[in-house]
C-alpha cells in the first residue's frame, strides 16, 4: 500500500498515541469531579487547551473542544444564525466549501436565511472585490475556508478578514486542512472563528476544536451541563483531547514545510518527466498547501485509474455511476473543462511519505498507461 491521501486523514503520530493511552486506563477520571482523579483529568484537558492555543497564537480561553471539524463548522454557522437573527439573516460563503459548511447553510435556507455563494477563479481563489460587492446591511457572517481540501489553494484570509472587520461582520474560516501544514496565527489575521480537525493533524478521528475570539458569545450547539465553560455540554473526551494537544505540539515542531514541499515537488517533477503535456495541475501552482498535488490525466478518468491501481491510496472528486461520469464540483466551479476535470486525482503527501513510495507510484502509473 502507498498512502498518498493525507488530506483525507492522517495516521496517529506515535507521540500522540503514547500521550493518550494513560487516559484510557489509569488517568480515566471525569474532569467535573473534585477528587484528585477528576482534577488530574481536568489539568490534562487544560494543558491540551494551552497546547492547541499556542499552535495558532490564541488565548486558552478562546479554544473550545468539539468532536470534529464538522461539529465546529455547524456550531459556528447555526450558533451565529440564532444569536444574531435579529440583526440579519444573510450569510456569505464560497462555492467550493466542505459539505459541513454547505449543508448547515442549506438547512438555514429552509428556515428563512439567505446565502450568497462567492465564485472562485481558475486557481480556486475567492476575490476580495466579490466579497465587498456581496456584503449587505443584513449580512451577519462570512465563512470562507482557509485552504481548499481538493486542490490546496490558499484563500486570501487576511484580506477577507480585514474587509469583514471594517464592516462589522463576523468572519469564520475552516482551517481543517491548513492547521499543521502552514503557520496560522489568529492574532495576525482578522478571524473571529476558526475550525480545527484532529484527524487531519495526526490525532485520532473524533476530536476537533473551535477558536472563538474572546468577547464573542454564540448560542451553544449542544446544551446540557456546564462543561467547556458552559459553551458545549457533555463529559470531556479526555484521551482524545490530550491527543489533540500533543498533536499540536508535534505540529509546531514540523511547521518548517521544506520536507513536504520537496517530496511534493519531487513527485510533480517526476510526473511531468513521464507524462509531459498529458497531465494538468489543478489549483494555484504557488499559493497552495505544501503537501497537495491535484493532477489531471487529460482525457482519462481519475476514478478508473485509481480503481485499476488499488496499491495507491489517493482521492478523486469525480465518480462513475451507472455509466455516467460526474466531475468534481470544485473543479467545475473553477471552470476546469470536462476532459481535464474528469481525469483529476488528488495526491496529498504527509509526514511519513518517502521518495521510494513516490518512485513506486510513478512506476505503477507508467505501467497502467503502457
Amino acid at each position: 500500500m502507498i498512502y498518498l491521501d493525507y488530506n483525507a486523514t492522517t495516521p496517529i503520530d506515535k507521540n500522540v498515541y503514547h500521550a493518550m493511552i494513560p487516559h484510557f486506563k489509569v488517568e480515566f477520571g471525569n474532569p467535573s469531579n473534585s477528587y484528585e482523579l477528576g482534577q488530574s483529568a481536568k489539568r490534562a484537558v487544560e494543558r491540551a487547551r494551552t497546547q492547541v492555543s499556542e499552535l495558532i497564537g490564541a488565548k486558552n480561553s478562546e479554544i473550545l473542544f468539539t468532536s470534529c471539524g464538522s461539529e465546529s463548522n455547524n456550531a459556528v454557522i447555526k450558533g451565529v444564525a440564532y444569536t444574531y437573527r435579529n440583526k440579519g439573516k444573510h450569510i456569505i460563503t464560497s462555492c467550493i466549501e466542505h459539505p459541513s459548511i454547505m449543508e448547515p447553510l442549506s438547512f438555514l435556507k429552509k428556515n428563512g436565511y439567505e446565502v450568497t455563494y462567492l465564485p472562485v477563479n481558475q486557481q480556486g481563489a475567492v476575490s476580495t472585490e466579490d466579497l465587498k460587492s456581496a456584503i449587505r446591511e443584513d449580512t451577519i457572517l462570512v465563512s470562507i475556508m482557509h485552504s481548499n481540501n481538493e486542490v490546496g489553494t490558499l484563500q486570501p484570509i487576511r484580506e477577507l478578514g480585514e474587509i469583514c472587520r471594517e464592516r462589522g461582520i463576523l468572519f469564520h474560516t475552516d482551517a481543517s486542512q491548513s492547521i499543521g501544514k502552514v503557520d496560522i496565527d489568529v492574532s495576525k489575521v482578522q478571524v473571529d472563528f476558526m475550525t480545527i480537525a484532529g484527524h487531519k493533524l495526526y490525532a485520532p478521528k473524533g476530536i476537533g476544536a473551535l477558536f472563538i475570539r474572546d468577547g464573542l458569545e454564540i448560542e451553544s450547539f449542544i446544551h446540557g451541563a456546564s462543561q467547556e465553560n458552559s459553551r458545549r455540554a457533555g463529559t470531556e473526551n479526555v484521551p482524545y483531547i490530550v491527543a489533540l494537544g500533543e498533536a499540536a505540539v508535534q505540529a509546531r515542531k514540523h511547521l518548517n514545510q521544506n520536507d513536504l514541499i520537496q517530496i511534493r515537488d519531487y513527485f510533480y517533477n517526476k510526473l511531468k518527466e513521464v507524462f509531459g503535456v498529458s497531465i494538468h495541475l489543478n489549483g494555484d501552482e504557488v499559493n497552495r498547501l505544501p503537501n497537495t498535488l491535484n493532477i489531471s490525466f487529460v482525457g482519462k478518468s481519475g476514478g478508473e485509474i485509481l480503481a485499476a491501481l488499488p496499491e495507491i491510496c489517493a482521492s478523486t472528486g469525480s465518480a462513475c455511476h451507472s455509466g455516467s461520469k460526474i466531475i468534481s464540483p470544485v473543479l467545475k466551479a473553477m471552470g476546469i473543462e470536462g476532459a481535464i476535470a474528469l481525469g483529476a486525482i488528488r495526491f496529498s503527501v504527509g509526514r511519513y511519505t518517502t521518495k521510494q513510495e513516490i518512485d513506486n507510484t510513478i512506476k505503477l502509473l507508467k505501467e497502467y498507461f503502457q
